[in-house]
């Protein structure tokens, strides 16, 4: 399915913009590092639904990068399922092995620890629709 190697043509993600809600904030800096180092503009990190569904309503991203366990031990299920309904694509980050209460309906699921290859890989859909016209 995932080419192991990417074309950096294929990579750009200027004036794609991108929700982060990952409660580790290691982890959101660094995934908010790479994605601007491809040209996106990054909304977040944020570590709660609440703080990610105010972002997505002042500005609607593309697509949002979702850890599954955020602060305080809230689960993003409804929330992913809110941003899904928004016609957001959703990229779910997980430690977990399961998602209780998340339907796969074409959601990539990536497992902590995230390679750089198979995040980008993820938002392969956000890239292809932004490069086509209309």
């Amino acid at each position: 399915m995932m080419s192991p190697h990417f074309d950096p043509d294929d990579l750009d993600l200027t004036g794609v913009r991108i929700l982060v809600v990952e409660d580790s904030w290691q982890l959101g800096m660094a995934f908010t590092s790479l994605l601007k180092a491809l040209g996106a503009e990054v909304l977040g990190p944020v570590a709660t639904s609440a703080d990610a569904q105010r972002l997505a309503c002042e500005e609607p991203p593309h697509a949002a990068l979702v850890d599954f366990n955020l602060r305080g031990g809230e689960l993003a299920g409804a929330l992913i399922e809110q941003l899904q309904q928004q016609g957001i694509h959703v990229v779910v980050i997980t430690g977990y092995s399961d998602l209780p209460g998340v339907r796969r309906k074409g959601i990539p699921i990536l497992h902590k620890p995230v390679s750089e290859e198979e995040l980008l890989g993820s938002l392969r859909p956000i890239i292809a629709r932004k490069k086509t016209p209309g």
